[in-house]
């Protein structure tokens, strides 16, 4: 069911709502806000277009469909840390029958020390994870094409409510750089969690996933160019008594300069840009079904209308980078191309199998 989100006529009203926490500089004239929105939309298509035809790209298409360990809830407490598992690993392609039937590691060879873990394997076995534990005769063509190089590595698992994690490594594709790959989970029944993880390419872009619990909220997943940021969309959540449950929500949209933010308890959705509140438009938040965790990638879009009349969407602005920008953020929420890679064949030397 369609839901729209319309600011109010007296755009005045929305600018006194913001008052006191936002910059009331003069905003832009029309011409002005439609260059913004066109120029970050711009400037986001160009860095996705780049992201999306790159090597490292392929790694973010990975699913979990085959790629989860086999351990179980009872038997998997452990402390790995890196100097347990340093050394080098290449993949050695092993024939056998029972696909699920071996430890992962017994398809690896350790073939030298080094300080940090560094496991070498076919991308194609990268991109189908499930086929990391079956053999076909076919294997002995390929060739070690991908690598990740760990450089900082423990896994503190107590229980799903109780873990601390954190990787660092780079990834090489065809003997060249392919980017930077870093994840820090830390869990705990009284501090909640508190996530982040982030892929660097070897140009200037990075993408970003950040997950923080506790009396604040905060969800975000954004692309940047090295420091600037290109795309953002963020949900918090943050306690106030007056607000309804107790709990106050506020979304917001970045695309380079421009924000978009709907706040809980305030009628209108406002755009800014460089922080100052707009008013040559008028904003509408437009959900295809009811989903509190819904993006522009899924299920949202919002529809902006300058006061000359025309109108601008962001399904149209950026579009062509939708589906792509999503693969990022799924892929960043869970890692599955990296991290049940090294965490398999840790989980393997650990318990010696």
């Amino acid at each position: 069911m369609k839901s729209i989100f319309k600011t109010t006529a007296v755009i005045l009203f929305a600018g006194i709502l913001f008052a006191g926490c936002e910059r009331t500089d003069s905003g832009l004239d029309t011409a002005g806000l439609k260059l913004a929105i066109d120029q970050g939309a711009a400037n986001l298509n160009a860095a996705m277009k780049t992201i999306s035809t790159s090597k490292a790209f392929t790694l973010f298409t990975v699913t979990e469909d085959g790629a989860k360990s086999d351990l179980s809830e009872n038997e998997y407490d452990v402390y790995i840390s890196l100097d347990q598992v340093k050394g080098v690993y290449e993949y050695s392609p092993v024939a056998t029958t029972d696909r699920w039937g071996i430890p992962l590691i017994r398809f690896f060879s350790r073939t030298a020390d080094d300080a940090k873990m560094i496991v070498k394997l076919p991308l194609k076995k990268v991109e189908h994870p499930k086929s990391l534990r079956s053999y076909v005769a076919a294997d002995t063509a390929l060739t070690n094409n991908f690598s990740i190089s760990v450089s900082e590595y423990h896994n503190n698992y107590n229980n799903y409510h109780d873990y601390d994690y954190l990787l660092s490594s780079d990834i090489r594709i065809d003997d060249a750089m392919a980017g930077k790959l870093n994840i820090e989970s830390v869990v705990s029944p009284d501090n909640g969690t508190d996530y982040k993880s982030q892929y660097v390419f070897t140009d200037s872009y990075s993408a970003r996933y950040r997950y923080l619990s506790g009396d604040t909220t905060v969800s975000s997943f954004g692309i940047y160019d090295a420091a600037n940021l290109l795309y953002e969309e963020k949900r918090q959540t943050i306690p106030n008594d007056t607000a309804r449950f107790g709990r106050e929500h506020l979304y917001t949209l970045t695309i380079g300069n421009v924000q978009i933010v709907r706040k809980s308890g305030v009628i209108a959705p406002a755009i800014y840009a460089d922080g100052v509140l707009q008013t040559s438009a008028v904003v509408e938040i437009i959900d295809r079904e009811s989903d509190p965790e819904a993006t522009v990638c899924k299920k949202r879009d919002i529809r902006i209308t300058f006061d000359d009349g025309t109108v601008k969407k962001v399904s149209e602005l950026i579009g062509e980078s939708v589906t792509d920008i999503k693969t990022l953020f799924d892929s960043l929420h869970d890692v599955y191309f990296a991290a049940y890679i090294v965490d398999w064949i840790a989980y393997d030397i650990y318990y010696e199998r």
